[in-house]
C-alpha cells in the first residue's frame, strides 16, 4: 500500500482500512467484544457527545495497542518559545511589520515542535477561548517523537520547505501554497529534508469550518471535494524509546512509551486530519467598480457564537483577473474591528512594492489605520482601467480575528525581526486636495 494516499471531501464521514487487513473494521457495531486482528477499538471525539449531529464530530480508532500505554508526563522545556503568557510585554498598537523569520543560530538542530515560536494571541486554553499564532523554524525530522495539541487545532500554512507529516490517521505530504489542518488531540510527527519555515493558526475554541456561500450560490471559493484526508497506515514498531510530546494549557509536556502510537489499522469517522492546494481555490471578484471585502477570499473560519464575527478567518490572495471600472483596485485605506496577521508565501505582495518578503509578516491590530503604501496609491490612482490579471506569481494569506491579540517577547524583541521604521512607507503620502 502506498504511503500517500488520500480521500476526499470536507466534513465527510470517511471509512479507512489498511488494504493488508480486510475487515479490520467491524460491520454493524464499533467496539464489539473482539475487534478483527487483536486490535483495540478507540474513539477519538472533537466535539461533546451531546454535539448537534450536524456539527458532531468524533472517529473510532483500530489500533494496535490503546492510548493510554504510556508513562507519566513531565516538563519538556526544548520549546522555549511557545506561550499563552499575552501579559509579557506592553500592549503595542503600532502597525508592525516582521522581515524573514531565521533560525538566530544556523548551526541549531531542532525540529518542527522545538522550533515553534510564538509571535502573538489572545485568549485562553483553559477556557477554551483563543488564538495564537506561531512561526515554525526547523531543520530536523521529528525522529521516535510525535506530538498533539489538547487546547485546540493547527492549521499548518509551510512557506519553505516541504513537511512529510505522519499522523494516527495516515501519511500526508504538505509543500508550499499547500495548508493542513492537525484538529485537537490527533498525534502526528513531521519530517523535513531542508531548512523549513511556516506559519501556524491555533484556534481554541472550535473547530474550522467552510465559510457559508449565501448570494455566491452553491459553488465557489474551497470546494469541499478537494480536500484531502489521509487513508489509514500504520507502523508496528516495538522495544524504541519513544516520546510523546503535549501541549496543555499552554504549557509543553512529554512522557515516554516503548512503542510507536502510530499504530492505526483501520479508522472511520469525519474527525480527522486534511490538506488543502490554495491553487484549488475559486475566487470570486469585482467585475464592475470597487474593491471587494477580503472575507470573499475566505478558505476556513472558525466561527464564535456571535453571528458572522469569527474567532480566527483563514483568508488568501490569490492570482486573479481584475476588471473594475473607474474605481481604486488595491486594498483601500482602513480602519478595522479585527486583527489582521498576514504572512506571504510567495512573491511581492500588491499593495506594497517593497519590505514585505516571503517568510516574513505584518500585524494590523484593531483600530490601526493600514494600507497601500505610496508607490502602489498612485499607481493604481493614475492606471489605465483595463482588465489585468494581478498577483501573478503570488500568495498571500491573512489570519483575522476578532480578538485583540497581545504580541510576545519574542516576537517583538527576541527574534530581532521587527521592522522598526515599517510606519515610514507611508509618511510620503502627499495632499491632493484642492479647493
Amino acid at each position: 500500500m502506498a504511503k500517500y494516499t488520500y480521500m476526499n471531501g470536507f466534513g465527510s464521514h470517511f471509512s479507512s482500512e489498511h488494504s493488508d487487513y480486510p475487515n479490520a473494521l467491524p460491520e454493524g457495531q464499533n467496539s464489539p467484544q473482539k475487534c478483527a486482528y487483536g486490535l483495540y477499538a478507540e474513539q477519538l471525539s472533537g466535539t461533546a457527545f451531546t454535539a448537534p449531529r450536524t456539527t458532531n464530530q468524533r472517529s473510532w480508532l483500530y489500533r494496535i495497542r490503546p492510548s493510554v500505554l504510556h508513562e507519566p508526563y513531565e516538563k519538556f522545556l526544548s520549546a522555549p518559545y511557545v506561550t499563552n503568557n499575552w501579559s509579557e510585554q506592553h500592549p503595542n498598537p503600532n502597525q508592525m511589520r516582521w522581515k524573514p523569520f531565521e533560525l538566530n543560530d544556523a548551526t541549531k538542530k531542532c525540529n518542527f515542535v522545538e522550533g515553534l515560536h510564538t509571535v502573538c494571541g489572545a485568549g485562553e486554553p483553559t477556557t477554551r477561548h483563543g488564538i495564537a499564532i506561531h512561526i515554525y523554524l526547523c531543520n530536523q525530522s521529528m525522529n521516535d517523537c510525535a506530538f498533539y495539541n489538547s487546547d485546540g487545532d493547527f492549521l499548518i500554512v509551510p512557506q519553505k520547505g516541504t513537511l512529510e507529516i505522519k499522523t494516527e490517521f495516515g501519511c500526508m505530504t504538505c509543500a508550499p501554497n499547500e495548508i493542513c489542518v492537525i484538529q485537537q488531540g490527533i498525534k502526528f510527527s513531521v519530517a523535513v529534508s531542508e531548512l523549513s519555515r511556516g506559519y501556524i493558526l491555533e484556534v481554541y475554541d472550535n473547530h474550522f469550518t467552510l465559510p457559508d456561500l449565501g448570494p455566491i450560490g452553491a459553488n465557489g471559493l474551497a470546494n469541499p471535494r478537494d480536500f484531502q484526508t489521509p487513508t489509514a497506515w500504520f507502523e508496528d514498531i516495538d522495544g524504541i524509546n519513544y516520546k510523546i510530546i503535549a501541549k496543555y494549557q499552554g504549557a509543553l509536556f512529554q512522557a515516554k512509551t516503548n512503542h510507536s502510537p502510530f499504530d492505526v489499522v483501520a479508522w472511520h469517522g469525519n474527525y480527522a486530519p486534511y490538506k488543502y492546494d490554495l491553487a484549488k481555490f475559486m475566487v470570486i471578484n469585482s467585475v464592475s467598480f470597487d474593491h471587494c471585502d477580503p472575507s470573499i477570499f475566505t478558505v476556513l473560519t472558525c466561527q464564535s457564537h456571535r453571528i458572522g464575527t469569527a474567532i480566527a478567518d483563514f483568508v488568501i490572495f490569490p492570482p486573479r483577473w481584475s476588471v473594475q471600472e473607474n474605481t481604486f483596485r488595491p486594498p483601500y485605506y482602513h480602519r478595522n474591528c479585527m486583527s489582521e496577521f498576514m504572512g506571504l508565501i510567495l512573491g511581492q505582495y500588491e499593495a506594497k512594492q517593497s519590505g514585505f518578503s516571503p517568510g516574513g509578516a505584518t500585524l494590523h491590530s484593531m483600530m490601526t489605520p493600514h494600507g497601500p503604501d505610496k508607490a502602489c496609491f498612485e499607481g493604481a490612482s493614475n492606471a489605465e482601467l483595463k482588465p489585468e490579471k494581478i498577483a501573478v506569481g503570488m500568495q498571500a494569506f491573512m489570519f483575522e480575528s476578532s480578538l485583540s491579540m497581545a504580541v510576545t517577547k519574542w516576537g517583538e524583541e527576541t527574534c530581532m525581526k521587527l521592522d522598526k521604521n515599517y510606519y515610514e512607507c507611508w509618511q510620503n503620502l502627499q495632499k491632493h486636495f484642492k479647493k
